[in-house]
C-alpha cells in the first residue's frame, strides 16, 4: 500500500497549452467491442471539461451517452475515418479555434486504428495537433506481436517460444520448429478476431490461411500453446513523473484457451500467492516502462503455469480496455477520469481521487469484497454457428456480481444474466447426462460454469471435472461446496429450516427462489421466514479503500449480516421523495446500449425536478452504473428479490420501469402486485399493449385497420387459423424483445415445427399468428404522449421491405418516400394510439403501408431503439422531456418543441457475423444486429443511400 500524501500546494502542471481537444469515440458496438468505451469516453470527457478544456468528440453510434451534447462542446456524428478527422480540424482553424491535442485511448481499437492512420498520412502534423495519453511506438511495440516477443526478451521477461510469420510458407517453418499443440495471433486485430489454438497439420493450413487475411497487416504470430495455464490481467496506471499504481488485480476463472472477454474474471486474485503477485507486479511495471514513458492507463495479460509458477507475458495495451471499465466498477477507482487528467499533464499525487474527496489518486485501491463477471451470450440468433469459445471474442455483453464472498458474487452475477435462471444452479434445469457434461467441460462454451455445477451434482469426481476443465482447484471448490449446502437444505422444509442455514445460503448468495426450490415451497413462503428470522439485506459502500476512509461516493452492493441489526447497513435512507429507475441489465442483441441511454438522461431529469434519484443496474460497461451519474447506484442484480429489498429500503415514491428496456418493464407486473407505484404509463396499460388480443380489440374500437391475427396455444390450432388467415403467416410468442423466435412461415408444415419449437422453448406461452404482409413498406413512429396531449418526435421509413426486424433495418428519418395521405394516417393511428394506451411517456409504434393503407403492427408504450436516434438527428432531449412527463412534473404543452430537421438521417445496422464465419447473413423478423451508425445525407440522390436503396431485398430471409 502506498503511503497517502497531502496533494501538493505547488502550482499543478497541467499543459497550459491545450485548450481544445479532440476524442476519438469507438463506433457502433461490435462483438469485442462494446459500451465500455463509451463510458470511459463520456468520463474523459467531463474530467476535461472540468479543467475548462474545450472538447469535441468524434463517433458514428447516435445510441450512446457520449454522443450527447451533455458530454462536450462539439459532437461530431461522422463515421470513424480520416476524411472526417480532417474536415473537422480544418473547420475549427476556421473558426479561430484549432484543436491542439487528440486523445485516442478512450475509443478502443477502432480509435487508435485511425489515430495511427492519421499519424502516417501526416494529418496531426498538418494540423499542429498533439497525439496525448499514449505513444504511437508503443501502440507499433503491442500490436506487432514480434515487436512484442523481442522487447520481453530485451527485458527478461518470459513470452511463449514463437515468431511472426509474413506468409504461409514462413509459417509452416515456424510451426514445424516450436511442434504442435501452437497458437496463431494476427497482429492489429481486436477481440482476438482470426485467432485460435491448432493441435494438427490440417488444422494448421487452414487456420494460418485465415490469419494471414484477418490481419490488416497480412502477419500472423505462430506459438507455443499454453491451453490449461492460469490467466491473470493487471491494470495500471502512470503520471508522467514516471508513478506507477496498480488499480487492480483480475484473476481468470477460465484458464487460458478462452478470450479474456469470453471467460468469468474475479477481483482480486483469489489464488495469487502474494511472492508471485509481487513478481507479476515487478514485472507489469517493468513492462510498461519498456515500450514508451506515456502518461496513461494500461491493462497486463500473464500467464502463469499451475504447478510451477513460471509467468509467461501475453500481452500488453497501452490504452482503456474493456477490463479498465470493468476495473473502475469493481473499485470505485474512475480509471478514465484520471487517466485523461494524467494525459493533459497532471501527476497522480496532484489529484484526488473523487470516491473519497479527500485522498490522494496516487493510492492503490484496497477491496473488501469480491466482484465477479459473467459474460453473457446471444448464440440463439445465429443458428448454426461454433458455439465453443476460443480465442476471439464472442459474448455480446457482460454483468457483474458484488459479494462478501466467492460464491455470493458468482451468484448475483448468474442472477444478473437474464436468462431464465434464478442464479446458478438450484432451479431443476441442469443437464444431468454424465456423458454430455463430459464433453461440455472438455470444450468450452456459454454454459461451462452451470455445467461445472451439473457436473458435481450428477457425482461426476472433482478429479474429472479438473482434468477436463484445468479450472483451479479453489474455484472447483467453491462450487462444489455449494452443492454440499444444497444437499443439507434439502433435508429441510421451509417450517423447521434452522436460521443458521438459511443465513449461510443467503450469504452465499442464494436467492429465495432458489431456497424455495430446494426446500420444495414458495418464494414468499422463504421471504417470510428470513423476515421472520430477521436475517436482512444490508447495503455496504464500495470505496476503494477498505473502509479505511471515508467514501463521498454513494455506490452500494447488498450483502447479509451477521450480526443481524441495523448497524453495518452503510445505505442510508433520506426523508427527500425518491424515484428509483431500473436499468436495462447486460447487452444482449435486441436490447443494448440505446436503453442506458435513456436512463441516465430519466436520472438526469428526475434530478433536475427535485426527487433524489437511485439507479439500479448490474452492468459494468454503462454509463448508469457510473457513480457519478445517480444520487445513489445500487450496483445489484435486476432480478425481483433485490430491487423489492431495495424498493423496501428506500421507499420511493414509484420506480421508472419505461427506460430499461424488456429487462425493467418484465417488472411492472409484480411491482403493480406488490403495491409500489409505476411512474408514467401503467402496468395495465403496458400488458394491454403486449396482449395481442387486448391489443386488437382496442384497435377494433378506435377503427385502426391491423393484419390479420389469431391467438393460439397448440399446433392444431395453429393450423385451423392458417386456413382462415392465409400464408405467408407470422409466428411469433408474446411478451419477447428483439423479436426473439420470431418467424415467417409458408406453408403447414413450417407452421407446426415452429409453434412445437416455441412450445418447447416456452411452455404455456400464447402465441400469436398474424397474416404477413408481403412486399409491405415498413414505418414507426416515436411519441410522447402526458395522457391525453401527444407529441411525435419523429416518423422513420425502413429501406427493407416488412419483415426484417426494425432494428436490422436501414432507416430514414424522417421518411422519404411516402405520400402525404400516408403519414396523415400515421399520425392520426400515433395520437390515438398513445392516448387509447393511456400512455403516460414514450411510445413506440410500428406500421406497415400496402396499396396506401397504413396497418398497426405493433404498439410499444415504452423507451425504443429509436428514441437517442431521433434526439440526435433532432438535436432535442426527448428522453428529458418524457420523464418529466411521466413524473407529472410537465404536460406536454408545456414544451417548446424546436427540432433542426436538415436533410435525412440514415440509421445503419452493424452486424458481427465475421465472429460466425459458417452463418449466412440472412435477415427475418429476429434481430441480429449488435450495434449502430448514423449517417447524414444532404438529400437522396446521395451514393450512400442510393446504393442502399438498390439492395434492400438482398437479405430477406426467414
Amino acid at each position: 500500500m502506498l503511503g497517502i500524501e497531502t496533494p501538493s500546494k505547488k502550482k499543478m502542471p497541467k499543459n497550459p497549452n491545450l485548450k481544445s481537444i479532440l476524442i476519438i469515440g469507438s463506433g457502433p458496438i461490435v462483438i469485442g467491442q462494446a459500451c465500455e468505451f463509451d463510458y470511459s469516453g463520456s468520463q474523459a470527457a467531463r474530467s476535461l471539461r472540468e479543467e475548462g478544456i474545450e472538447v469535441s468528440l468524434i463517433n458514428s453510434n447516435p445510441a450512446t451517452i457520449m454522443t450527447d451534447p451533455l458530454n462536450a462542446d462539439f459532437v461530431y456524428l461522422k463515421p470513424l475515418e480520416k476524411k472526417s478527422i480532417i474536415e473537422i480540424l480544418a473547420k475549427h482553424q476556421a473558426m479561430g479555434r484549432p484543436i491542439d491535442a487528440v486523445l485516442p485511448t478512450m475509443g478502443g481499437q477502432t480509435a487508435l486504428n485511425l489515430a495511427i492512420d492519421c499519424d502516417k498520412a501526416g494529418i496531426w502534423k498538418k494540423y499542429n495537433v498533439e497525439i496525448i495519453g499514449v505513444d504511437i511506438n508503443a501502440i507499433e511495440t503491442t500490436e506487432d506481436r514480434e515487436k512484442f516477443r523481442l522487447k520481453m526478451l530485451e527485458i527478461g521477461v518470459g513470452v511463449c517460444k514463437g515468431r511472426t510469420a509474413r506468409s504461409f510458407l514462413e509459417g509452416k517453418e515456424i510451426a514445424q520448429e516450436i511442434g504442435f499443440p501452437l497458437v496463431i495471433r494476427p497482429s492489429f486485430t481486436l477481440g482476438g478476431t482470426g485467432g485460435g489454438f491448432v493441435h494438427t497439420a490440417e488444422e494448421f493450413d487452414k487456420a494460418l490461411n485465415h490469419g494471414l487475411h484477418a490481419s490488416p497487416v497480412h502477419e500472423v504470430l505462430v506459438e507455443q500453446s499454453i491451453l490449461g495455464w492460469k490467466e491473470f490481467e493487471l491494470e495500471l496506471l502512470r503520471d508522467n513523473l514516471g508513478n506507477i499504481v496498480i488499480i487492480c488485480t483480475i484473476e481468470n476463472f477460465d484458464p487460458m484457451g478462452v478470450h479474456t472477454g469470453d471467460s468469468i474474471t474475479v477481483a482480486p486474485a483469489m489464488t495469487l500467492p502474494d511472492t508471485v503477485y509481487q513478481k507479476m507486479r515487478d514485472m507489469a511495471i517493468k513492462m510498461m516502462n519498456a515500450i514508451g514513458q506515456f502518461a496513461g492507463g494500461c491493462n497486463v495479460q500473464f500467464s502463469l503455469h499451475p504447478e510451477t509458477d513460471e509467468i509467461i507475458a501475453i500481452e500488453i495495451n497501452p490504452r482503456v480496455s474493456r477490463s479498465s471499465a470493468l476495473a473502475s466498477k469493481a473499485t470505485g477507482y474512475p480509471i478514465a477520469k484520471i487517466a485523461a487528467k494524467m494525459a493533459i499533464g497532471y501527476n497522480l499525487d496532484e489529484l484526488i481521487n473523487p470516491i473519497t474527496g479527500s485522498t490522494s489518486a496516487f493510492f492503490e485501491p484496497a477491496i473488501d469484497y469480491v466482484i465477479v463477471k459473467v459474460p453473457r451470450w446471444n448464440f440463439d440468433k445465429f443458428p448454426g454457428c461454433d458455439r465453443s469459445l476460443g480465442l476471439q471474442m464472442k459474448s455480446v455483453g457482460e454483468t457483474m456480481g458484488i459479494g462478501r464472498n466467492f460464491q455470493e458474487a458468482l451468484q448475483k452475477a448468474c442472477q444478473s444474466l437474464e436468462i431464465g435462471r434464478n442464479g446458478l444452479g438450484a432451479d431443476g434445469k441442469e443437464l444431468k447426462d454424465q456423458e454430455a457434461l463430459k464433453k461440455s467441460l472438455a470444450n468450452p462454451s456459454w454454459n461451462r460454469l452451470f455445467h461445472v455445477y451439473d457436473a458435481f451434482k450428477a457425482g461426476l469426481s472433482f478429479k474429472t471435472i479438473q482434468h477436463l476443465t484445468k479450472i483451479d482447484k479453489w474455484f472447483l471448490r467453491q462450487i462444489e461446496e455449494l452443492i454440499i449446502l444444497e444437499k443439507e437444505i434439502e433435508q429441510y422444509s421451509v417450517e423447521d429450516i434452522t436460521k443458521e442455514l438459511l443465513l449461510t445460503a443467503k450469504q452465499k448468495g442464494y436467492a429465495d427462489r432458489q431456497i424455495a426450490h430446494l426446500l420444495n415451497c414458495k418464494e414468499s413462503q422463504v421471504f417470510n421466514k428470513r423476515i421472520e428470522q430477521k436475517i436482512h439485506r444490508i447495503y455496504k459502500c464500495v470505496d476503494t479503500c477498505a473502509a479505511e476512509f471515508e467514501a463521498k461516493t454513494p455506490y452500494y452492493y447488498s450483502t447479509f449480516s451477521t450480526s443481524l441489526d441495523n448497524l453495518d447497513n452503510e445505505s442510508v435512507s433520506s426523508d427527500k421523495k425518491k424515484v428509483i429507475v431500473l436499468g436495462s441489465g447486460p447487452n444482449r442483441i435486441g436490447q443494448g446500449i440505446e436503453f442506458d441511454y435513456s436512463c441516465v438522461h430519466g436520472i438526469l431529469a428526475a434530478k433536475e425536478c427535485g426527487y433524489e434519484a437511485i439507479m439500479v443496474n448490474c452492468n459494468p460497461e454503462t454509463v448508469s452504473t457510473d457513480p457519478d451519474i445517480a444520487d445513489k447506484l445500487y450496483f445489484e442484480p435486476v432480478f425481483w428479490e433485490h430491487v423489492y429489498d431495495i424498493i423496501q429500503h428506500e421507499k420511493p415514491v414509484g420506480v421508472i420501469v419505461q427506460l430499461g428496456g424488456q429487462t425493467a418493464l418484465k417488472m411492472a407486473e409484480k411491482l403493480t402486485k406488490y403495491g409500489i407505484k409505476i411512474i408514467g404509463t401503467s402496468y395495465d396499460a403496458l400488458d394491454l399493449a403486449e396482449d395481442r388480443g387486448r391489443f386488437s380489440e382496442r384497435l377494433k374500437e378506435m377503427e385502426i385497420p391491423y393484419p390479420l391475427f389469431d391467438t393460439v396455444r397448440t399446433a392444431d390450432r395453429a393450423v385451423e387459423v392458417s386456413r382462415e388467415l392465409g400464408f405467408p403467416l407470422l409466428v411469433r410468442p408474446s411478451y419477447v424483445l428483439g423479436g426473439q423466435s420470431m418467424k415467417i412461415v409458408i406453408n403447414e408444415q413450417e407452421l407446426e415445427q415452429h409453434v412445437v419449437k416455441i412450445l418447447g422453448d416456452i411452455p404455456d406461452n400464447n402465441i400469436l399468428i398474424d397474416h404477413f404482409l408481403e412486399n409491405a413498406i415498413e414505418a414507426e413512429a416515436d411519441a410522447i404522449c402526458d395522457g391525453e396531449n401527444v407529441y411525435i418526435i419523429g416518423i422513420m421509413e425502413h429501406i427493407e421491405p416488412a419483415g426484417i426486424h426494425s432494428g436490422d433495418s436501414y432507416a430514414l428519418l424522417p421518411t422519404f418516400d411516402l405520400s402525404d395521405n400516408v403519414i396523415a394516417q400515421i399520425e392520426d393511428y400515433t395520437r390515438k394510439i398513445a392516448v387509447g394506451l393511456n400512455t403516460v411517456g414514450l411510445i413506440n409504434i410500428q406500421f406497415a403501408i400496402k396499396n396506401e393503407k397504413v396497418y398497426v403492427i405493433e404498439a410499444n408504450p415504452r423507451a425504443s431503439r429509436t428514441v437517442p436516434f431521433i434526439c440526435k438527428a433532432y438535436q432535442e432531449p426527448y428522453v428529458n422531456y418524457a420523464t418529466k412527463v411521466m413524473l407529472g412534473e410537465k404536460k406536454v404543452t408545456d414544451f417548446d418543441f424546436k427540432p433542426i430537421k436538415k436533410g435525412y438521417a440514415i440509421k445503419i445496422p452493424v452486424f458481427s457475423f465475421s465472429k460466425f464465419p459458417n452463418v449466412n447473413k440472412e435477415l427475418g423478423p429476429e434481430m441480429k444486429s449488435t450495434g449502430e451508425g448514423i449517417y447524414f445525407i444532404d438529400d437522396l440522390n446521395d451514393d450512400f443511400f442510393l446504393n442502399i436503396y438498390s439492395e434492400r431485398n438482398l437479405y430477406l430471409s426467414r
